[in-house]
This record gives C-alpha cells, sequence and structure tokens, in this order.
C-alpha cells in the first residue's frame, strides 16, 4: 500500500498560556497542503524500516513508532515500512506528524483494524500535538495543545502558495523559550473571516516577534515575498519556512538560490 503524507500550513498561532504540564494552550489554523512524503507499507517477514530523502540522517522514526503504538492493542504481524522524504524536517510542515498519522491509517486500512476517525486521532495524538490533524486532514482550528480540533468555514482554493524553506533548524524548545503567552484582543477565528487581503499585520504567528532577531533571514523572505506580490506571508508553525499566498494571476518566481522551495496551486 502507498500513501502520500502531506504537509500543513500554520495560518496564525497564537501562544495563550503556559499548561500545568510543562506545555502550551494554543490558538492556530492547520491548513493542508500539497507537498507530500512518499510512504510504503507492505507485508514481510521480519520488520524493516528504510528511510530515504531529505532526511536520511533522521533519527525519530515515527512511522515505527505508530506501528508499535497499534501493535500494543492490536496482533500485527511485520510490515515493511519504506519512506521517501520530500518535506523538509523541522520545517514547521508537520512532515513527520504527517508520516505518523499516515502510518496509522494505512494500518486501520491494512489489517481490517475498525478503528474510527476518531480511535486514530485518539493513536496519533499520543506521538505529537498535530498528528491528528492528518487523520482527517481538512482545515481547522487546533486549540490547547495543538491537538484538539474545532471546524474552519475556511477556503483558499485556487490561491497560489509558495513555500521557501532556507534550511535553518530552529528547535521547538527554542522557539517557545521566547515567547510570552497572551491572549489576542480577537481570537483568530475573527480574524481569519476578514479577506485574505487584510490579514497581514493582523493574523499574526507569535514566534516571528523572538525568532526574527535571531534569524534576520526568515523576516527578510517574509517582506520579499510580500515585494513578490504576496497577500499574506508568514512563518509556519515554530519551523524555519516562510509562505506566501498570492492571487492566482499574480506570477511567481522561485529563483530562491539553493532554499527550498515549492510552489502549487491551493485546493
Amino acid at each position: 500500500m502507498i500513501a502520500f503524507p502531506n504537509a500543513k500550513i500554520n495560518i496564525g498561532l497564537h501562544i495563550l498560556e503556559k499548561r500545568a504540564d510543562g506545555f502550551h494552550n494554543l490558538s492556530t489554523c492547520f491548513y493542508p497542503v500539497g507537498l507530500s512524503d512518499v510512504l510504503e507499507i507492505l507485508p514481510a517477514q521480519k520488520q524493516a524500516f528504510q528511510l530515504s530523502g531529505c532526511a536520511a540522517d533522521l533519527g525519530e522514526n515515527l512511522c515505527e513508532k505508530a506501528f508499535q503504538l497499534l501493535r500494543k492493542d492490536f496482533d500485527l504481524p511485520p510490515v515493511g515500512i519504506y519512506l521517501q522524504k520530500n518535506i523538509p524536517v523541522g520545517a514547521g510542515l508537520g512532515g513527520g506528524s504527517s508520516d505518523a498519522a499516515f502510518t496509522i491509517r494505512m494500518l486501520n486500512e491494512m489489517f481490517g483494524l475498525g478503528l474510527s476517525v476518531g480511535q486514530q486521532q485518539d493513536y496519533s495524538a499520543r506521538l505529537g500535538s498535530d498528528c491528528a490533524f492528518f487523520i482527517r486532514n481538512v482545515p481547522v482550528y487546533g486549540l490547547e495543545r495543538g491537538d484538539t480540533f474545532e471546524e474552519a468555514s475556511l477556503s483558499l482554493k485556487g490561491k497560489k502558495l509558495l513555500l521557501v524553506n532556507p534550511g535553518l533548524h530552529i528547535s521547538t524548545r527554542e522557539a517557545y523559550a521566547g515567547v510570552t503567552p497572551a491572549r489576542p484582543a480577537v481570537p483568530l477565528p475573527g480574524l481569519l473571516q476578514m479577506p485574505v487581503e487584510q490579514w497581514k499585520d493582523r493574523v499574526r504567528n507569535d514566534f516571528e516577534e523572538s525568532l526574527f532577531p535571531q534569524y534576520p533571514l526568515l523576516a527578510e523572505l517574509k517582506e520579499r515575498l510580500y515585494r513578490m506580490g504576496a497577500l499574506y506571508a508568514s512563518m509556519s508553525g515554530s519551523g524555519s519556512t516562510m509562505y506566501g499566498i498570492f492571487d492566482p494571476e499574480t506570477p511567481v518566481h522561485t529563483n530562491f538560490g539553493d532554499f527550498f522551495v515549492w510552489q502549487e496551486e491551493l485546493r
């Protein structure tokens, strides 16, 4: 069985408060995009995992963790898991989380486990805060740790998306270290009811305030996207990917040197 675990972008990200368990409550909008890895799972005599692509040295194997998590509750036979990484790692695009969630979805289908969407989300949430999003894989507001969802009636269908990742590694711990939690005057769902053209300077990613001074290149990329004609530009999650949303008729070039670049029409 082959599947294509896709990436996501965060549209707005507010860090609301620190929780008693050390995590943070947040508010964000998860939006699925077309950039994807390639994941194949086959029956095998011996459990195996093979990784290739842009993260051949990836230390954490969330696909294998997902398999072992389900194996605790179900009598799963060995499988061979083959993952071609195309989504940059640590980029704020949720690539690892998507791989884990798609593993759960595929195993559920392959072995007829009968897990409901809610049950698949519960398993996924044990592997990472945003993993559960990729079970339904539709635009939603992510709340609490990012693992509680509310429907988002947001469509960017037909708009152009440009992702630019300069290859900087920003750890989650580093990103959160510079954030002062606060509740915005207008909650994110209210802001995203406005036209995309009005999001600039209103729809914010709270990580930008502390990370841009440390990584001026990210601020420069954001300004460059606006100069290119982006309706809205932002950092995605706590990673180093900057993205721009453009009108379909706006010409978008991809001349960013050696940086990772992805362009698509949103659905």
